[in-house]
């Protein structure tokens, strides 16, 4: 029997790598797709496949996805890791870069959803893991663009699992909450450039002393991977995986609490995490 294939977006560095090691590890034949293809070195030296995809780029998707089908004749597990964080006010972010937060998180995902299902109806199986977020379903400051792309792959994720199950397709989202990576320096900086210096420039600061404070509790990129593990490999998988510093409280928090009293206990959470590290930078000097 030939060896199950995985494709995995966003593979050049942190969850992407590792969930792309990790599907090789346990047997299947990975093939791991990101812009930057320089920074894939170690999976090609283990034996992983590694391609240039821009999610953004449509035609680049039919064609590298049509490679790897005309390669293997089958593709078994699609994991959606690619994607981008743009952090600043509604107000201040130019449009033109909120579209390209939805056309990497949203549309590139659709996009190789799309490329991949003719290969999986085909075979009357497979299996899509869409990267969400816990931001997928409570509200981060300043985030509106990301969350907002978030939220949309969780309720996409819900209509495709009804529509796919007649074919032996699954569809799982996963849910991480700060994980060790360049991500939230990334989505810092760009916020802090974007809404650093206006009206919304309190916000900002204490956003990302925020981010400082709860990425120091940061869960490793290898627990997530080992979610990804437990959802391409289940007989019967969740259809949700939560996992990473802080996520499991606050989706709790999101389910229990009213929408004022989430609204209060995240303002409080931002300025509780701004006044420690105030503290703690006063201790240092």
């Amino acid at each position: 029997m030939s060896r199950k294939v995985a494709i995995v977006t966003g593979a050049s560095s942190g969850i992407g790598k590792q969930i792309a090691k990790n599907l090789y590890r346990n047997g299947m034949d990975v093939y791991a797709l990101s812009r930057r293809v320089y920074q894939m070195n170690e999976l090609d030296d283990l034996g992983i496949h590694t391609l240039h995809l821009d999610v953004t780029d449509h035609d680049e998707i039919d064609r590298v996805v049509s490679e790897i089908v005309a390669e293997t004749g089958r593709i078994d597990v699609l994991v959606n890791n690619a994607g981008f964080g743009s952090f600043g006010s509604v107000e201040e972010v130019e449009l033109s870069e909120g579209e390209y937060e939805f056309k990497v998180n949203v549309f590139g995902v659709i996009k190789m959803i799309q490329a991949v299902l003719p290969t999986m109806r085909k075979q009357k199986s497979g299996r899509i893991i869409n990267m969400s977020s816990m931001d997928g379903k409570v509200a981060s400051l300043l985030g509106s663009w990301y969350v907002g792309s978030k939220f949309a792959i969780e309720g996409m994720s819900d209509a495709m699992r009804l529509e796919l199950k007649p074919f032996g397709i699954d569809v799982v989202v996963v849910e991480p909450g700060a994980i060790q990576s360049s991500w939230k320096d990334i989505a810092s900086e760009r916020m802090l450039d974007v809404s650093g210096s206006g009206p919304y420039a309190n916000m900002a600061r204490q956003s990302a002393d925020f981010f400082a404070f709860a990425y120091k509790f940061a869960s490793t990129p290898r627990r997530i991977a080992r979610m990804v593990d437990r959802a391409a490999f289940s007989r019967r998988p969740k259809t949700r995986y939560v996992g990473g510093a802080g996520a499991k409280p606050m989706l709790l928090a999101r389910k229990v609490m009213p929408d004022r009293c989430l609204d209060a206990l995240t303002l409080a959470l931002t300025k509780y995490a701004q006044k420690v590290l105030n503290k703690q930078t006063a201790f240092n000097r």
